[in-house]
């Protein structure tokens, strides 16, 4: 059940699932289902939302909180502890996040969905581990590491791209409130307090503030997954085990209810075609497809040209080329961002459907390349041996 492959393809089913029941079953129904109004408290102290909002903006909360906790464990005891070694993927990352986010401006520029930029810039490290999972020994570790590390960093910038650029207005006593809990968090570390319950509790305080800030309620989980002690504290490594705890929960069951959620679009009525010449979906699409591996590879060879950062002498050009189009499968945050870029539902739906196409020609494509730049050597027929005159 820990197998990366097992949330790939849970995550898969989902999504064929959603797009089952929008498109033959009912699409109204779909959207029925997800609009559906859920509160949860008593009087003034209750939330209200949809349905799709209390996964998107409470379960996700913890895909982001495992997203800090993976941040954490790599600043601190992981691949960007070596600042040259880490140079290359994070320099990689930023280039393959800056040249789709380009490409899908140069495609709506002067016309609607412009400010979608953000959404070809994410790595769906779920699925792109699983391509690589399937592709079993032929691909050395490296690859992993570098894809990891770049993965990582695409989530930072993600993440920042969320609470900078899709938050429309911050009301600052929530805010300040989130920033308090957060800190009587730190206190309790440093008092050496371990009662779960009392971290859950504040923690969820901290949600509640961040969501009534305008923030988007998913940074609050980031905040706490980076704030989470790395090191040892009374003797358990709190990290970890919040990490194995929690990850199995996001992976099997909180994302692929996040795409059952979100990924219904309607393919039906002409939308394809509507999305063939939109230049959101264009731009998304060759954004994945083209501006990621582009920006990768580019941005990674030339850090290493002018002697900024090492890159591990097993992977080639070729590699880089294919660890950077499955980092174009943008997934999950790409489908995210796509609901918050847009206010109405029909540019984002024009949206998803090039996530979804940029995806699927991204993780092919990554895996072909790959594949093809590891394939084993054909062992050369044996020397031949030469006879050497005896010697008296």
């Amino acid at each position: 059940m820990r197998s990366p492959i097992t949330g790939g393809v849970l995550l898969l089913l989902a999504v064929l699932v959603a797009l089952f029941w929008a498109n033959v079953l009912s699409g109204e129904g779909y959207e029925g289902v997800w609009t559906t109004k859920l509160t949860i408290g008593i009087g003034d102290l209750s939330i209200t939302e949809d349905l799709r909002h209390w996964i998107n903006d409470g379960l996700m909360a913890l895909f982001f909180l495992v997203l800090g906790l993976e941040v954490k464990h790599e600043f601190v005891a992981g691949s960007l502890r070596d600042p040259r070694a880490a140079a290359v993927p994070i320099a990689a990352a930023v280039g393959g996040a800056v040249l789709p986010a380009l490409i899908y401006v140069a495609f709506t520029v002067g016309g609607a969905g412009s400010e979608g930029w953000g959404i070809p810039m994410a790595t769906d490290v779920a699925f792109a581990i699983a391509v690589l999972a399937l592709l079993g020994s032929r691909i050395v570790p490296a690859i992993k590491t570098f894809l990891l590390t770049l993965a990582v960093v695409d989530d930072i910038l993600a993440v920042l791209v969320i609470a900078i650029f899709y938050t429309d207005t911050i009301v600052p006593g929530w805010l300040f409130a989130a920033i308090l809990g957060l800190l009587a968090i730190k206190l309790l570390q440093r008092a050496m307090v371990t009662s779960v319950p009392v971290y859950v509790l504040i923690g969820f305080v901290v949600w509640v503030c961040m969501l009534e800030s305008g923030v988007h309620a998913t940074i609050a989980g980031v905040a706490l997954g980076l704030i989470t002690p790395a090191g040892s504290f009374r003797g358990r490594d709190v990290l970890h085990a919040l990490k194995d705890r929690i990850e199995p929960v996001t992976a099997l069951l909180i994302v692929p209810l996040f795409a059952l959620a979100n990924a219904g679009v309607v393919l039906t009525g002409g939308v394809v075609g509507d999305a063939a010449s939109s230049g959101v979906a264009l731009g998304v699409l060759v954004g994945l497809v083209i501006g990621k591996p582009v920006g990768i590879a580019l941005t990674a060879l030339l850090v290493q040209r002018v002697g900024l950062g090492r890159l591990d002498p097993v992977i080639g050009v070729a590699h880089l080329v294919g660890i950077g189009a499955l980092a174009g499968i943008g997934f999950t945050v790409s489908l995210f961002i796509s609901d918050l870029a847009f206010d109405g539902p029909e540019l984002a739906q024009l949206a998803k459907i090039g996530v979804f196409a940029g995806s699927l020609l991204s993780g092919a494509l990554g895996a072909f390349l790959l594949l093809r730049a590891t394939r084993p050597q054909v062992p050369g027929p044996p020397p031949t041996a030469r006879s050497t005159p005896d010697v008296e």
